[in-house]
């Protein structure tokens, strides 16, 4: 799932976003917390319903990641 995300400096400023595609996860994050359905923001946004999915979970490993670093 975590390899449907990538972040490359050259592609929407370093932003986590969908693997060969410009839709950052932060975006698709708002999307859900705002009531919207995956299977919408798929079909909104041209990608799979696999890709929306491994968002919610790239965040989270995203997050225990700067959270462990803070630690140190």
């Amino acid at each position: 799932m975590l390899k449907r995300i990538m972040v490359d400096p050259r592609i929407v400023v370093g932003e986590s976003v969908i693997k060969g595609m410009r839709i950052a996860v932060d975006t698709i994050l708002e999307l859900l917390a705002a009531g919207m359905k995956p299977k919408e923001i798929a079909e909104d946004h041209y990608t799979s319903l696999e890709d929306i999915r491994a968002t919610p979970l790239y965040a989270t490993k995203d997050l225990s990641r700067e959270e462990a670093a803070s630690k140190v």
